[in-house]
């Protein structure tokens, strides 16, 4: 699995041009599921994102985690973080989960974080076409792999 994690003051999923979820400060989390990943990738990824800590303690210093500020998430599944661009300028997706895994592992994930967090994931629709609106803080994005684990 991999996921991007960015802080923002504020972010927001649209869908047919209505608000399905908006959180305040706190993290966006693009999530794309792989082929071959499991909940061992799940359980890793969900415990990074709670306890990252990406937010600022009182002397300026990324010291504190989503859980520590009381902070939202929203978390968004999509498959073309598994772009493959090896070859040519058209991404591959070969490697993207179909939906019978994809599915499931997201929602884990989703239910997974929630828990660590204590308050509840906002999410999009899996599948559904969104538009996806944030204001990065910082700005600061981290990319996490579950494979790598770096």
């Amino acid at each position: 699995m991999r996921i991007v994690i960015q802080r923002v003051l504020e972010a927001s999923v649209t869908i047919d041009g209505n608000q399905y979820s908006k959180i305040g400060p706190g993290l966006m989390v693009l999530v794309g599921v792989r082929e071959g990943d499991t909940l061992d990738d799940v359980k890793w990824l969900a415990a990074k994102t709670a306890s990252l800590r990406i937010f600022d303690d009182e002397n300026g210093v990324m010291n504190r985690s989503v859980i520590d500020v009381s902070g939202e998430v929203l978390a968004v599944s999509q498959f073309t973080l598994n772009a493959s661009t090896k070859k040519g300028n058209r991404p591959s997706y070969i490697h993207a989960a179909g939906h019978e895994l994809a599915v499931p592992l997201y929602e884990a994930y989703c239910n997974e974080v929630q828990a660590l967090v204590g308050r509840e994931v906002k999410r999009g629709i899996f599948g559904a076409d969104m538009q996806v609106a944030l204001i990065n803080d910082g700005p600061v994005t981290i990319i996490i792999d579950s494979k790598l684990k770096e």
